[in-house]
């Protein structure tokens, strides 16, 4: 996206029944509310700096908070709180002209200090912000004048005006900063109203917003629903009028009903069967690949996503650039599974534990990933845990052996350069890789190197990669606006209205 060097600008009725009636009775007719549902409910707080749990920008992200750019539902990226940008012919060097007039929830005033605060409070030492990385690259922030901010990466990084968009470059104010996971302060067009706690959270329109006129919804209800039983049961009741990434088995029986739309969408979202690389035997190749070569995609995909989801080798999405298809480098085949834990010296049975979060598609998965593990003498012990637990017990302190999780952020190849990261994987070979990747200036030198880089984490086999999963949304037929295809989560309120 960075080899754009010009400078890119934004651009910048309800019909009446034949009866009359009374006027009350027509502003009730007004739908000005929606009630939306999730599987889960955020865990971390609501600041999408501070946490890794997509359930938080889910709500927040362009809702509460917003970027300097705005990721759209075909991946394309448009202005938002910088009306244009340039990027240097280097492809490093990224001045940004920010929108004027532009004020947070609390009145103060957003300019390019306050984006210069935002991102290196997000690179500091301090920082939780689970892309760091992106804003420690930053060799240089200068605030020009009120509007003008200048970045100088000490990279090229050609997912920058991306990576600007999502939850986590989200621009905060310095005053209420620090209690943003509990009284979120931003620019955006709602405010928090009421969290009932493991119920719902509630949005209210914010009239102080720039372009207030524009939002036709003045009250959002996020309810949360992991039951894939009442998921379906809220949505026939009309207790929820829209669904993002419902469970996929609740489909059959919505398609005929002309209550509803449905809509099926791709994503960037990676479901893996993550393998912590530090633990014994499984810092082992072989060990690895014996894991994956006992799994079968396909079958995963029908008993996790009810058939929706297409089977992936690395970590890596067809339909994303330099995108190659390594489903044949640790095919499905349980007697080289075998054979490989015996070349590696393990005993069978193995046992080993498998963590699964409380998505359908974790618990699902992880009954058919164990009977499948089961045949080649692994023993999974499934662990149901919350979610609170897999971000603290999985994903921060890495205590586990196997878990299945959706990581769904469409540029993330660079987790596996990560220090430190969850699943343990340590190869400077890989981090040279990456490093080229991202210095090169050329599309073509690019992708290339991204399938190296695919090739690479797929021979070493340091998670089993299971499948692309396919997004559904069940949503009352009246409602526009909403997202088929979903390149990040967000669920974008002010884009959503009533017919």
């Amino acid at each position: 996206m960075l080899q754009r060097r010009t400078l890119i600008r934004s651009a910048s009725a309800l019909a009446l029944p034949a009866v009359a009636l009374p006027i009350t009775s027509l502003a009730q007719s007004r739908k000005d509310s929606i009630t939306l549902a999730m599987t889960l409910e955020p865990t971390g707080g609501l600041d999408p700096t501070a946490t890794a749990a997509s359930s938080t920008s889910e709500i927040v992200h362009y809702n509460v908070f917003e970027t300097l750019t705005k990721i759209q539902s075909d991946g394309t990226v448009v202005p938002l709180l910088a009306e244009s940008w340039e990027v240097s012919p280097d492809l490093k060097t990224i001045t940004f002209k920010l929108r004027r007039g532009v004020r947070f929830h609390n009145g103060e005033p957003l300019n390019a200090a306050t984006v210069k605060f935002a991102f290196e409070r997000a690179a500091g030492e301090k920082s939780t912000n689970k892309d760091k990385r992106t804003f420690a690259a930053m060799q240089n922030i200068s605030a020009i004048d009120e509007s003008t901010l200048v970045i100088v990466n000490k990279d090229i990084d050609p997912d920058f005006l991306f990576l600007m968009g999502q939850a986590t470059a989200i621009i905060v104010e310095p005053k209420s900063a620090d209690s943003n996971s509990t009284k979120p302060v931003g620019t955006g067009p709602y405010l928090i109203q009421n969290w009932a706690k493991g119920s719902s959270i509630t949005l209210a329109k914010w009239e102080g917003y720039r372009n207030a006129a524009a939002v036709k919804i003045k009250r959002a209800t996020f309810r949360f629903i992991s039951d894939p039983a009442a998921q379906i049961a809220a949505l026939l009741a009309g207790d929820v009028d829209v669904f993002p990434r419902v469970t996929p088995r609740s489909v059959a029986q919505f398609k005929s009903n002309s209550r509803f739309q449905l809509l099926v969408g791709g994503s960037r979202a990676k479901t893996i069967l993550a393998i912590n690389n530090k633990k014994k035997p499984l810092d082992d190749v072989r060990v690895r690949r014996a894991i994956s070569a006992a799994i079968d995609r396909k079958a995963v995909i029908e008993g996790a996503g009810d058939g929706y989801g297409v089977p992936i080798g690395s970590h890596y999405t067809p339909g994303a650039p330099g995108y190659i298809d390594t489903t044949g480098i640790n095919p499905f085949n349980p007697d080289k599974a075998r054979a490989l834990l015996k070349e590696a010296g393990v005993t069978t049975p193995l046992t080993l534990s498998l963590k699964l979060p409380p998505p359908p598609y974790a618990r699902q998965g992880g009954e058919v990933i164990a009977a499948q593990l089961a045949k080649i003498g692994i023993v999974a012990k499934i662990e149901n845990v919350e979610w609170a637990q897999w971000i603290s017990g999985v994903y921060t302190n890495a205590n586990y052996d196997l878990t299945i999780i959706s990581h769904v952020e469409p540029f993330d190849l660079g987790n596996y350069a990560k220090p430190g990261y969850y699943w343990g994987y340590e190869s400077e070979k890989f981090n040279t890789l990456f490093a080229k990747i991202n210095n090169a200036p050329r599309v073509a030198d690019r992708n290339k190197l991204l399938g190296d880089a695919q090739k690479m984490i797929a021979e070493d086999a340091v998670n089993a990669f299971l499948y692309q999963p396919q997004w559904i949304t069940l949503a009352n037929k009246n409602i526009k606006g909403l997202w088929k295809d979903m390149p990040i989560f967000v669920n974008d309120i002010s884009a959503l209205s009533w017919s």
